[in-house]
């Protein structure tokens, strides 16, 4: 086993463990509002029970069943554990982790998960193993419609943001912080863990 194969799966396998962390922070502190995705990931929990993890597991397939089908092709790998890992992982540190009804509490949830669901992202991202399966939607938009990568992103969240919001989930400013702020953190520390992976290859 090469030492690239083996730092590119740390890595990946290390982030979405970390950016797992940071989506359950933030839907520990709720009260601030979740990410558009978990919107609809804690609605559909709350209209047909099951857990929020699952929920995001039935999602990311149902997606790269249809991105499948569209593009003829299955995903890579990474794509499929990216589907598994972190609904398993958010389900394991919604038990972990104590609830709050204290606002103090909500708002530290969030703004921790915020820096930790970003720093994972970056990590995850950097291994080059498969991008998740929102992400792969995200990029058949802009090579059928043109525009941009963050206007794509932008539309699919607005559409799982109001469909978890008709089920029930919870949208707030903390919302619209997760969907239009994460990326000033994703992009340094993506560029950060490339690096670092790079010295760590090459030692």
């Amino acid at each position: 086993m090469s030492k690239q194969f083996k730092w590119r799966w740390a890595f990946f396998l290390g982030g979405l463990l970390v950016m797992a962390l940071g989506i359950t922070l933030t839907i520990k502190g709720r009260v601030v509002g979740t990410g558009p995705w978990d919107v609809l990931h804690i609605g559909l929990f709350k209209q047909f029970g099951l857990s929020i993890g699952t929920w995001s597991i039935l999602t990311g397939l149902f997606i790269i069943l249809a991105t499948s089908l569209y593009l003829r092709e299955w995903p890579r790998i990474g794509t499929w554990l990216n589907m598994l890992l972190v609904g398993t992982f958010i389900d394991l540190f919604n038990w972990l982790l104590p609830e709050t009804d204290v606002f103090v509490g909500e708002f530290v949830y969030f703004f921790a998960g915020f820096v930790v669901l970003s720093v994972g992202c970056g990590l995850y991202i950097s291994a080059e193993l498969g991008a998740g399966p929102r992400d792969s939607v995200m990029m058949i938009i802009v090579e059928k419609f043109g525009g941009s990568v963050r206007m794509a992103r932008a539309i699919l969240e607005v559409i799982a943001a109001a469909a978890g919001w008709l089920l029930g989930g919870p949208v707030g400013l903390g919302t619209v912080i997760l969907a239009l702020g994460t990326g000033y953190l994703i992009q340094p520390s993506l560029h950060y863990f490339r690096r670092k992976l790079h010295e760590l290859i090459e030692a």
